[in-house]
């Protein structure tokens, strides 16, 4: 085993360097991704030469092979940048990857793990529908096999990176005919594989730079060792899998957003005076920043504790949610008190606090819905006490 000394140091400096990239690099290119809506090609080509895009792939395949705790812990830092910065390697190292990374052949991971570590293709996690979002078991998009190929039909929406990704894992009903889970199976497709398209651009509400769209498949043809695990049926399973990592990796982004926002809103408050005094003298000021400060702390708390129980090989579906849902309402709580200590300044582009207000609103959304975590957590309450 390494030593524990050696790999805390490591971790250390994989965030000090990751922390003077954002300073220096990111944050000065933010407030540009408004007009943008896209992250230059050098900033892309730096996280790569940083590791971010094999962050927890295994160091076998030229990550860096960071567990649980220190993702969140990496991700801690990266929340404090634009959620967009997250997404151009996030979905990678994440849902993007871990489908591979947990059920993948041996072949399947030494084809492509190393080139999403090195951040030469960007990974997409595909299962949202038109008609099938948080009901994932209600997939319409097919994956017939015709001989040593499935034929793909179908669309997926709101697809993260799908306009530059390199690699989709796409979840499709390979038994048309069962209309359960078991039928869902997991297949890889390359991007520029004939028959598959993406839609255009969407335009969203917030988290301008991480780009989303449709992604069409008309008798879109791969070959059957595309199939993830070479099984069928078990992509209902690896999905689950990796939303339950996926949902602390976004539990940990939104604790740094939210200890920006506070320490944003705190500097604000110390600065701005009113009545001949800075507002953080007044107390209604600083219950806002006090209420903000305690949920921080419980998410955080929340979010490693979870982290920790997972690396040590329990069971964390419950952890997860309730980490997510949490850490997702909690970020929202605070932009809201982050504007209003702005007062109409937080209202105004140029403080940047209302891009912030914007960007969070999404996590509450995807990977599961505040209430799709609500029906996890209780459902598994009902079932441990049955």
């Amino acid at each position: 085993m390494p030593d524990s000394a050696m790999v805390h140091e490591q971790e250390t400096l994989i965030l000090q360097t990751l922390e003077q990239f954002l300073e220096r690099d990111v944050r000065p290119y933010v407030m540009e991704l408004e007009h943008n809506d896209i992250w230059p090609e050098e900033i892309v080509h730096k996280m790569a030469e940083l590791g971010l895009f094999g962050a927890i792939i295994d160091e076998e395949y030229g990550g860096l092979g960071l567990n649980t705790e220190e993702e969140a812990r990496l991700m801690f830092e990266v929340g404090k940048a634009a959620p967009a910065f997250r997404s151009v390697f996030g979905t990678t190292i994440g849902i993007g990857s871990q489908g591979i990374v947990m059920d993948g052949t041996d072949e399947q991971k030494s084809k492509y793990l190393p080139k999403l570590a090195a951040g030469e293709i960007v990974g997409s996690f595909c299962l949202t529908e038109p008609n099938a979002g948080s009901d994932a078991k209600s997939l319409q998009t097919t994956a017939i096999l015709d001989g040593n190929e499935y034929v793909l039909n179908g669309t997926k929406r709101y697809i993260t990176n799908a306009p530059r990704a390199g690699l989709y894992t796409v979840y499709a009903r390979t038994n048309p005919e069962d209309k359960g889970a078991g039928a869902v199976s997991a297949i890889l497709v390359e991007a520029g594989t004939k028959g598959q398209s993406t839609g255009k651009i969407d335009k969203k509400m917030g988290q301008k730079g991480t780009q989303t769209s449709d992604l069409v498949f008309e008798d879109c043809r791969v070959p059957a060792t595309q199939l993830l695990g070479l099984e069928e049926g078990m992509g209902f399973k690896t999905a689950m899998k990796v939303l339950d990592r996926g949902r602390l990796h976004l539990a940990a982004a939104c604790v740094g957003m939210a200890r920006r926002l506070i320490d944003d809103a705190l500097a604000y408050a110390m600065e701005r005076k009113q009545f001949g005094q800075p507002i953080a003298n007044f107390q209604l000021v600083q219950a806002m920043l006090a209420d903000s400060e305690t949920e921080l702390y419980a998410a955080r708390t929340m979010t490693l504790d979870a982290c920790k129980r997972r690396d040590a090989g329990e069971k964390t579906t419950r952890a997860a949610a309730c980490a997510k849902y949490y850490a997702t309402e909690m970020v929202g709580r605070v932009a809201d008190r982050a504007v209003q200590i702005h007062g109409g300044a937080g209202y105004i582009a140029e403080y940047k606090v209302e891009r912030f207000y914007r960007d969070v609103r999404l996590f509450r959304l995807y990977e599961g819905t505040s209430q799709i975590q609500q029906l996890i957590i209780a459902r598994d309450m009902i079932k441990s006490a049955s």
